[in-house]
């Protein structure tokens, strides 16, 4: 017997995932029992006998490359990750315009990771640097298929959207805070290309790009697993532990001290330009340029989130700054 289980909202999409259901059911050799739609063009797929996740691409060669790169992975050490399979299938997936791949499912862990604890936190960043100690043998391969790391142009382009939505953004909040703010961000972009060298220089290794908690999967047994590659580039180590101390802040209430107890950030705590990109507000003006650009400041809960991010936490967050502002003025004896 066939399940369709639509656990999550396809918000208008019912007709579209019932098409694709059709066309998966045509196209495996074995019965499907199970589709279960977990996020826009990513399904939990269940024959008789396997489990899949499915992901949509939007090029063959997006899906290849993501195909090479797990591989190779898999095959220079990491072991904490994914494959992609090749399940039985009448020809290679291809509906309505996306490339559909097949991974490898890992049984999740009854509670999900998350950026609560200091035990997870720590396993997070040693994954991480696991993950690059492991591509830094192979970047090289890479480097004609992956786009460079340009950190300082994409905050800058970030503060642009920004600035541009503040017409929209003076409904939410009170023009000093999106004063001190965008302030925050120039006084980080400044100090940035003052010390541009530091993000160009080596080693090289291939970036992840998105180390939020959602691409840390715990499995049933307790190990910790990095997925979702979709943003790999290249560069230096630095600009994922950036990226990493942004997402954790939040969690150790904007505690420099608490984030020079992490070893591999440590040692960038001693750097002008890595304390100048601390204080870029990356993950205010991500989530406000997304709430705009989708519309979805109609939602309350997405609204919450994002004014508890800005608002709630700006005392801290302008605490945490000080502090970086104060050292880089004492020159960091």
């Amino acid at each position: 017997m066939k399940v369709i289980n639509r656990s999550v909202n396809q918000k208008g999409d019912d007709d579209y995932f019932n098409r694709l259901f059709s066309y998966f059911q045509s196209q495996f050799f074995e019965e499907i029992v199970e589709l279960v739609p977990i996020r826009k063009s990513v399904f939990l797929l269940k024959t008789e006998k396997h489990t899949y996740i499915i992901k949509g691409y939007q090029t063959n060669s997006r899906l290849k490359l993501q195909e090479a790169f797990t591989a190779t992975l898999k095959k220079e050490g990491f072991l904490k990750t994914y494959l992609f399979l090749a399940p039985l299938v009448k020809e290679q997936l291809f509906f309505e315009g996306k490339y559909f791949g097949c991974i490898e499912y890992i049984p999740p862990n009854k509670t999900a990771f998350s950026f609560h604890s200091q035990k997870n936190r720590r396993e997070g960043i040693e994954l991480i640097e696991q993950f690059h100690q492991a591509t830094a043998a192979f970047e090289t391969r890479y480097r004609t298929l992956l786009p460079k790391g340009h950190l300082m142009e994409k905050w800058t382009e970030r503060l642009h959207i920004f600035t541009n939505n503040l017409p929209f953004l003076k409904y939410f909040m009170n023009e000093p805070f999106i004063s001190e703010m965008i302030s925050w961000a120039e006084w980080s972009l400044s100090g940035m290309e003052k010390h541009r060298d530091f993000f160009r220089k080596g080693p090289l290794v291939i970036l992840h790009g998105d180390v939020a908690h959602h691409n840390f999967l715990r499995d049933r047994n307790g190990s910790l697993y990095l997925i979702d590659f979709d943003l790999i580039s290249i560069g230096p180590p630095s600009f994922d532990y950036l990226q990493y101390a942004n997402r954790i802040l939040p969690y150790i209430d904007w505690s420099f001290e608490k984030l020079a107890g992490l070893k591999q950030i440590q040692k960038f705590l001693r750097e002008e330009a890595f304390l100048y990109a601390l204080a870029f507000p990356a993950d205010i003006f991500r989530e406000w340029n997304r709430l705009i650009r989708e519309k979805s400041y109609t939602d309350p809960v997405k609204l919450r989130q994002v004014m508890d991010l800005s608002i709630s936490q700006f005392y801290t967050r302008k605490k945490f700054i000080d502090h970086l502002q104060e050292l880089l003025k004492n020159d960091i004896d």
